[in-house]
């Protein structure tokens, strides 16, 4: 996949990330905060999923930000971090593709629709093989053992081989997680975000318009959820009527 991000480009702007929680300024009294009602009508239901799929690729280009810092630290670098970021960013990447809890995910289509060159079907194919062996494999995903005997040497008669002395446990080092897979994965992850972030906005407007038509009765049987309105702030698409 060609045209390589900086690591500026992995994360997405803060008003991206806000989009999730789609609010306005807290009201400055606690006893103006608004009550809220939980929606659990397919669109509703849909974008839950959506909200839960941008969710996890935020995790994804955060889990590659901290990847690319760690590999900056060379000698010093962790491996034990490499592994369990990398292992989080891939499983939280496939279960994206997974049908969510109410039936949504991505799919492959969608990846022609991130405006990205190159091979990004192999790319998404190949993240998703990796994330097999890596966590649902059997082999050891760090390295590979073998064991042998370890034999003396030549006898002073010339014979070519000597008996056995013990048991040999040796293991050959798998290649880690480089730079280039790193941020790779999180521009696809960040392109894909950003048209899950628009999803978002068209399938809240459309949930929104339902819900203004609900009657006081109607809002009265649905069920109450908690908010925690210091840090949500509340924001309705805005009213063409």
């Amino acid at each position: 996949m060609s045209d390589q991000p900086t690591a500026n480009q992995e994360t997405l702007d803060h008003q991206a990330a806000d989009d999730l929680a789609r609010t306005s300024t807290p009201p400055a009294e606690a006893e103006s905060a608004p009550s809220a009602r939980q929606l659990r009508g397919k669109d509703a239901l849909a974008l839950a999923d959506l909200a839960a799929i941008f969710d996890d690729l935020q995790f994804v280009l955060g889990s590659c930000e901290r990847l690319l810092g760690e590999l900056a630290r060379g000698q010093q670098q962790d491996s034990v971090v490499l592994e369990s970021l990398w292992l989080a960013a891939l499983n939280s990447y496939a279960r994206c593709f997974r049908k969510g809890e109410h039936g949504k995910r991505l799919s492959v289509t969608d990846l022609s629709e991130t405006g990205l060159t190159g091979d990004v079907v192999k790319w998404h194919q190949l993240l998703g093989r990796l994330r097999d062996f890596l966590i649902d494999g059997a082999a050891n995903p760090r390295e590979e053992f073998f064991v042998g005997v370890s034999q003396s040497p030549e006898s002073s008669a010339g014979q070519t081989g000597g008996r056995a002395e013990g048991i040999v446990i040796t293991s050959i080092t798998r290649p880690q997680v480089d730079e280039t897979t790193i941020r790779q994965t999180g521009r696809l992850a960040l392109e894909l975000s950003t048209l899950v972030d628009k999803r978002m906005k068209e399938a809240q407007e459309a949930v929104f318009a339902a819900a203004r038509k609900l009657s006081d009765a109607e809002f009265d049987r649905l069920e109450k959820i908690d908010v925690d309105w210091s840090v949500v702030r509340e924001s309705a698409p805005s009213d063409a009527g």
